[in-house]
């Protein structure tokens, strides 16, 4: 299905619920596009079950633009899910899970019936994949977890979480690039920063990517924290 938004942007919907397939066929699709440098495109925007297609008007649409990226998606979308299309880096995020960082690894533990050692080692064990970046500059949003980790957000959101919150929600975990509102469950923090605007490419993180979050103690935390300053 495509919508447009705007005489600027269309949206092409691949599904109706968050799922790694879905996901990873947004990713797949949005890099056939960009490498397709199809006229008038300035950007291409993945999510979980969209991709948005952003453009300046352009000849060869023939004043109907809707129409020309339809037939150039539905071409891909009728080839095979190609996941060597999706980029692979492969990110640790140190995060220090300590209950000062951590403010609701206790109730994400309870809440999960198990351990806070058994959260832990969920949230770390394997890789998760960045499937879209939002809400704010350089945001992640990492999955799929496992169902210990399929938790509601909470039912009244902080009005600011700190920059470097690790958090998660739905299967999902988020890193806070700055100091922003959030109804996430705080799990731990990193000392690694998620997005600075004086960087060369601001993001660290980039749709596609594969973070490893790698567990490290306090003074871990704080001496990467000091030698960054």
């Amino acid at each position: 299905m495509i919508r447009e938004q705007g005489d600027r942007c269309v949206i092409f919907d691949l599904g109706d619920r968050i799922d790694a397939d879905t996901g990873l066929k947004c990713l797949s699709l949005a890099q056939r596009l960009r490498l397709a440098k199809l006229s008038g495109v300035t950007d291409v925007i993945p999510s979980f079950i969209t991709v948005a297609i952003q453009f300046e008007p352009h000849p060869d649409h023939q004043d109907n633009p809707s129409a020309y990226f339809e037939r150039a998606a539905q071409a891909f979308l009728d080839q095979p899910l190609d996941q060597s299309l999706v980029e692979s880096r492969i990110i640790d995020i140190p995060v220090c899970y300590d209950t000062e960082y951590g403010v609701d690894l206790e109730f994400v533990a309870q809440t999960a019936q198990c351990s806070v050692a058994e959260v832990i080692r969920q949230h770390t064990e394997s890789l998760s994949r960045v499937f879209m970046i939002g809400f704010a500059p350089g945001q992640p949003y990492i999955g799929i977890h496992g169902d210990y980790l399929d938790i509601p957000r909470r039912q009244t959101p902080r009005t600011a979480v700190p920059a470097g919150s690790v958090a998660i929600a739905n299967r999902q975990t988020t890193v806070y690039p700055n100091l922003l509102p959030g109804g996430w469950h705080i799990i731990g923090m990193t000392p690694t920063s998620i997005f600075d605007i004086n960087r060369a490419q601001p993001s660290l993180l980039e749709p596609g990517d594969q973070v490893r979050f790698v567990p490290i103690s306090s003074e871990r935390f704080n001496s990467i924290k000091n030698n960054k300053a």
